[in-house]
């Protein structure tokens, strides 16, 4: 059973950052992909950035290039999402998302077979 760990959410100053970390475990294979989404409330869940640990794969949502960076520890089967200068707007939970031994990796949601129980990221203005 694929298990989640994910962490580094909370409360931030606008203009502040968090960097968000998702490990996974219990599959089989070497390679993931893992991906980030967010929810707000009364809001879709939207695609933020997704990275693959085998072809070094990356998208970003284009709204967030240049505040967001995703990276990963293939030796720790871990992802981070670091942001930075966020906004209130980027107030939402944070869900991580996996899929293994594929090529790349796309925001869509049912690109990604697991999902995490998301964290909370609240920006106070």
């Amino acid at each position: 059973e694929v298990q989640f760990e994910e962490s580094g959410g909370g409360l931030v100053q606008t203009g502040g950052s968090l960097r968000l970390s998702c490990t996974v475990s219990g599959f089989s294979g070497d390679d993931y992909a893992i991906g980030w989404f967010r929810q707000a409330p009364g809001k879709e869940r939207e695609g933020v950035s997704c990275i693959n640990s085998f072809d070094d794969h990356i998208e970003y949502a284009d709204s967030l290039k240049g505040r967001f960076t995703i990276s990963t520890d293939k030796a720790k089967n871990t992802a981070y999402l670091q942001m930075n200068s966020l906004q209130p707007e980027d107030t939402a939970v944070y869900f991580c998302a996996a899929d293994f031994e594929v090529v790349g990796c796309r925001l869509i949601r049912h690109w990604f077979n697991h999902w995490g129980q998301g964290t909370q990221v609240t920006v106070s203005s």
